[in-house]
């Protein structure tokens, strides 16, 4: 008998298929024999990070050899200061992706729930599917969350709803009192994972700031990262932020 794989896989990955960024633009340039292309498939920043990054890379060349702080001290106590959070709120991870993933992988057994939007980000059903969750598609409004017809489908089982504000791929954002009035419809079981990677490129007047929202509910998490608004997707730097409580239970899944 031949050996094969597949057969081992759990339930949750045997319908999943490898996730595809966007190319890189020499792979693009190489294949269609190009060049001067303009990427826009992976929503990068087109600056270059600050001069100040690239000076504090520089300096850490010579440590290389050794692993990095695992827990983050400096960061999370930077990112705590500039929050006006508390350090033991915040979980970092190898880029928000990530740290969605810590989330599913800490909250959610196999066939429990997790409710996403139609046209969302791709990860959500990576993260859920790979648990063996049981996936709730809920189908957009104007290419935008349907933030009733999310509530609508919260069951007993469900643990997780998935919303990205302002929405990947699409753009459309949540209002703040739009968003109060969903948070305050959902059950103290369910978690809600509040996706803010595009947070900074909000101007609008009643865009809500997740983590001021936290100490009323505690059942909410806000995801950021450092790959847009920075320009650093190359170093793969995101976190989340919540209730102690919260951050405790997803260090422990967290590799250092």
């Amino acid at each position: 008998m031949s050996f094969d794989p597949a057969t081992l896989v759990v339930p949750g990955v045997r319908s999943l298929q490898p996730y595809q960024p966007g190319k890189s633009i020499d792979e693009l340039e190489r294949q269609l024999g190009i060049s001067g292309i303009v990427k826009l498939a992976s929503n990068e920043n087109p600056r270059a990070p600050s001069a100040s990054v690239g000076r504090a890379v520089t300096q850490m060349l010579p440590e290389l050899s050794r692993y990095p702080d695992g827990g983050g001290f400096y960061l999370k106590q930077a990112l705590a200061d500039q929050l006006a959070v508390a350090p033991g709120q915040i979980t970092l991870g190898n880029g928000s992706n990530d740290v969605l993933e810590l989330i599913t992988r800490a909250f959610v057994r196999p066939g429990q729930g997790v409710i996403v939007s139609q046209h969302s980000f791709a990860v959500y059903t990576l993260a859920a599917k790979s648990v063996g969750a049981n996936l709730r598609v809920v189908p957009a409004i104007h290419w935008g969350h349907d933030l009733d017809g999310m509530a609508e489908v919260v069951d007993s089982e469900t643990r997780i709803i998935f919303i990205a504000n302002p929405n990947n791929p699409t753009g459309t954002w949540v209002s703040r009192d739009s968003l109060i009035d969903f948070l305050d419809s959902i059950p103290k079981h369910v978690l809600v994972v509040l996706d803010e990677a595009y947070f900074e490129y909000v101007e609008e007047e009643n865009y809500p700031d997740g983590i001021q929202l936290l100490s009323h509910y505690p059942g909410l998490i806000v995801t950021r990262t450092f790959s847009k608004i920075h320009g650093l997707a190359g170093l793969r730097v995101g976190y989340s932020v919540s209730s102690s409580k919260i951050s405790e239970i997803l260090n422990r899944v967290r590799q250092p």
